[in-house]
């Protein structure tokens, strides 16, 4: 299943504008309050059907290169 062309994008008519796996309404925030907490993937994809594995991942890949990228210009 291709991912949408936003794994993660804001629309002010969706959640007011927070942050969401695109095609969902679920705040990207969750994902990694879930992972501070303790809890894994498993549990977060549990917890919301809506998200797809494929779209969770992108989203940890977007977050890593932009650490990443971010380490090598400072």
């Amino acid at each position: 299943m291709p991912l949408p062309t936003s794994v993660v994008h804001s629309d002010p008519e969706i959640m007011g504008g927070t942050p969401v796996f695109g095609g969902t309404r679920v705040p990207a925030q969750s994902l990694f309050d879930y992972l501070e907490a303790g809890d894994t993937l498993n549990e977060f994809l549990r917890q919301f059907p809506t998200v797809k594995r494929e779209q969770a991942v992108a989203a940890l890949e977007q977050a890593r290169d932009s650490v990443l990228t971010n380490a090598r210009t400072a």
